[in-house]
């Protein structure tokens, strides 16, 4: 045998023990959790065959606390890159079975080196997270890695998408670059996150709680909005992951993939000229909106699970990707809270962001009254979204279904925040209140005089005449619509070809906001 090809046989032989992480029992541990490795998770989320790999032979550096005696190669995370539907990637997944997937400093190089990669050339960054944290063998230098990644995570935010699936545990610093990261996907009893422990809640506090109970994908999912998306297995949790970035585009300077569309795009719904209830208090469900006006009934929604008030996700009309953001009458009626308001803001954000259009569907009474929204600065949040409309300057088609008040009307992409095209259906209802409201305010010193005067009988039939007037005067969308802040008012059936027509027109909008450093958002 040549040295030649002993140096060949050597260099495979080290490719096959780096490719078991921390060997074959470690890997059946990993398996019998119900968990897939590293390398197994990377090759359900790419194309077959397309993962190159990035610095296999990187070791840690430290000697303390006997780690000399525990070299991995790969030192605990898998990097590189490859494609997603022929589209390319770059990608990081920790690896549990090597010191618990614990981070290094040489671990933290090897995944800022991605990123850098990443930013160089614009594609999407995937983070597959699956780490016991810190490796606190390494002190100040585990932290020191944590800060670089960061650091990266911030200076990448709006220029690549950064896509974060939490695989297992992360704890203490680890969840900030999940956190600084576009979106989140959550492996639900397998993954958790917060910043302190249950042990350590006990200690300072004295609450017994769960993993589960304190940062479970049930609880990121519905009570915090710290997760975007979360799955049941593995498989499904990429097919997310998936589905999610084929609405994207690969950094801030492309537009978004276009697929071929089979819907015709005159397709009129006329279950849509029927589904505003007469009642202007009784519900109806905007999920059957949305799927009646896409391309064939398809929305990936964001956030499904939290602040259920206001929808978010994405979805095509006519094969181009747009983000959608519409008020559910279905839940707490539709109006906007705390909550419902920075996940609508966040959204924007991000689809300004990556040059993705944006169609608004409103139907909102108002903001959602009491001490609990206003001490938790309720003004603040709902000035979020309205900061996100107000800077945005990508296409913006807002369409009013029915209620559409006061500030609640002004925060969902009014004409006055730079709305594009913004249509109305004839039971919209845009004013400053309802007509109730709008009555006992306007007429209260004559219903007064009246209630002492004749009765409260009386009273009721005079306010009750005065909403009517109110209700003919303001409560449609022509009075909108004679002002210019209505650009037409449309027949819900039309709704989609509308849309579609709105957003051809506008396919080359060119918008730019002063010049400056950054905004100061009421974070």
């Amino acid at each position: 045998m040549s040295k030649q090809t002993e140096k060949i046989q050597e260099l495979i032989e080290l490719r096959a023990k780096a490719r078991l992480g921390g060997g074959e029992k470690a890997i059946e541990k990993q398996h019998e959790r119900g968990k897939y490795t590293a390398r197994e998770r990377i090759a359900m989320l790419l194309d077959e065959g397309s993962f190159e790999e990035m610095d296999m032979f990187v070791t840690h550096r430290c000697h303390n606390f006997g780690m000399e005696k525990k070299q991995y190669m790969g030192d605990g995370v898998v990097t590189g890159y490859g494609t997603i539907a022929g589209r390319l990637v770059y990608v990081f997944a920790q690896d549990f079975t090597v010191n618990a997937g614990s981070l290094s400093e040489t671990m933290a190089q090897k995944i800022c080196k991605v990123m850098d990669q990443a930013m160089k050339v614009g594609a999407p960054v995937i983070g597959l997270n699956d780490s016991g944290g810190a490796r606190i063998q390494e002190g100040i230098n585990a932290l020191a890695g944590y800060s670089e990644i960061f650091q990266r995570n911030i200076m990448a935010s709006g220029v690549i998408p950064q896509i974060s699936g939490i695989f297992g545990p992360c704890a203490g610093g680890a969840v900030y670059s999940p956190a600084l990261t576009d979106f989140t996907l959550m492996m639900e009893g397998t993954s958790y996150m917060f910043l302190t422990g249950p042990a350590v809640v006990k200690t300072v506090l004295g609450e017994v709680v769960t993993q589960e109970e304190l940062g479970g994908a049930s609880v990121h999912s519905t009570k915090s909005g710290v997760t975007h998306f979360t799955a049941k297995t593995e498989e499904e949790a990429m097919a997310m992951i998936k589905q999610l970035l084929s609405y994207l585009p690969q950094n801030n300077l492309e537009k978004t993939p276009r697929v071929e569309c089979t819907d015709p795009i005159d397709r009129k719904d006329d279950y849509l000229n029927e589904i505003i209830p007469d009642n202007p208090n009784m519900p109806y469900d905007m999920y059957e909106v949305i799927a009646s006006i896409v391309d064939g009934g398809e929305f990936f929604e964001v956030q499904p699970n939290f602040a259920k008030n206001i929808i978010v996700g994405f979805a095509r009309f006519n094969g181009q990707s747009v983000g959608i953001v519409a008020n559910q009458p279905k839940q707490l009626a539709g109006v906007l809270d705390c909550n419902a308001s920075r996940k609508g803001a966040r959204f924007v954000r991000f689809c300004d962001a990556f040059n993705i259009p944006i169609v608004t569907l409103v139907d909102v009474p108002g903001f959602l009254p009491g001490t609990g929204q206003e001490y938790n600065a309720v003004i603040l949040h709902g000035a979020k979204l309205l900061y996100a409309y107000g800077e945005c300057t990508v296409p913006k088609v807002t369409v009013t279904l029915r209620k559409s008040y006061g500030g609640s009307h002004i925060v969902m992409s009014c004409k006055q925040l730079r709305g594009d095209m913004n249509y109305a259906w004839p039971s919209a209802e845009i004013a400053v209140m309802g007509a109730a409201g709008a009555a006992a305010v306007l007429y209260a010193k004559e219903a007064k005089a009246i209630k002492e005067e004749k009765g409260p009988e009386a009273a009721k039939e005079f306010i009750a005449e005065k909403e009517a007037e109110y209700t003919k005067l303001f409560a449609n969308p022509y009075n909108a619509a004679k002002y210019g802040y209505i650009d037409d008012v449309i027949e819900p059936r039309n709704t989609r070809f509308r849309v579609i027509r709105a957003l051809e027109q506008l396919a080359d909008k060119r918008m730019q906001n002063p010049a400056k450093k950054h905004g100061n958002i009421p974070l």
